[in-house]
């Protein structure tokens, strides 16, 4: 059967209500909150600045900064994509029942964890004030890094999304390979410490090398990311969207055989 196509514009509302309920049941019967988006990473943040400040002497400025920028980008990617790979198959007794845009759970997903980035940044001010970080002009440009990451992201997660309704071992795979990505990542290290070869491979193949270095650049050097920096962010992001989507329509027709 043929499935006729669907103008996001007109889900808009059905978006607007599942990124809402998402971010409700995630914050249910929580005291704080969403205080918690704040709160978490800032945890997570002050654990991994005592043990690497203890056991690691890393030549980092603002060494807490630093830090924060690189797990919060990272962990909006690392919840997005986790979220969205369960996207289809736990919505399939709905998608067997009425006809629903198939792209838009694991877009409402991506988008949800987007709320949360945003209010991760939060937690990036605070400790910006507590370190007394100056303030610039150039951090109006951080919302552009933003769509750069939710653009790559929502790519990975729906390559992912129509890859885990044929094959369920996805999503522990991507767990394993989540991890081998997050020490890939000059999150908690700086890049100098990398052997060249290896520096050469970050620098140039792994994408949230790009995405944070130019919050970093914007953040702590208070100055415009590199052209280069910019373009590759850019490139990869929409290459990445362009596959994920490619992908997902190719098979979403197929996705009431397997879920």
């Amino acid at each position: 059967m043929k499935i006729k196509s669907a103008n996001w514009i007109g889900y808009r509302d059905l978006l607007a209500q599942l990124v809402s309920k998402d971010l409700k049941l995630k914050y249910r019967r929580s005291v704080l909150g969403y205080l918690w988006s704040i709160l978490n990473p800032l945890l997570i943040m002050l654990v991994m600045v005592l043990v690497f400040s203890s056991y690691f002497r890393f030549d980092v400025a603002n060494y807490p900064v630093y830090l924060i920028i690189g797990q919060t980008i990272y962990n909006y990617m690392n919840n997005a994509t986790t979220h969205a790979i369960y996207s289809i198959t736990d919505n399939g007794a709905l998608l067997k029942k009425v006809y629903v845009p198939k792209y838009i759970f694991p877009l409402s997903k991506v988008t949800s964890d987007m709320m949360d980035f945003i209010f991760s940044l939060g937690a990036m001010v605070l400790v910006m004030v507590v370190t007394r970080t100056p303030f610039s002009m150039y951090l109006i440009l951080l919302p552009y890094v933003a769509i750069q990451v939710y653009v790559f992201t929502l790519g990975m997660g729906m390559f992912l999304a129509q890859a885990a309704v044929f094959f369920r071992d996805v999503r522990y795979i991507y767990n394993v390979f989540l991890t081998a990505w997050l020490y890939a990542t000059p999150i908690f290290y700086p890049i100098s410490i990398l052997p060249g070869k290896i520096r050469w491979v970050v620098t140039h193949l792994n994408p949230l090398y790009y995405y944070i270095e130019q919050f970093r650049c914007i953040v702590l050097e208070r100055m415009l990311p590199s052209p280069v920096l910019v373009f590759r962010g850019c490139v990869i992001s929409v290459i990445f969207l362009v596959v994920g989507l490619f992908f997902f329509r190719k098979n979403q027709d197929k996705f009431i055989l397997y879920i």
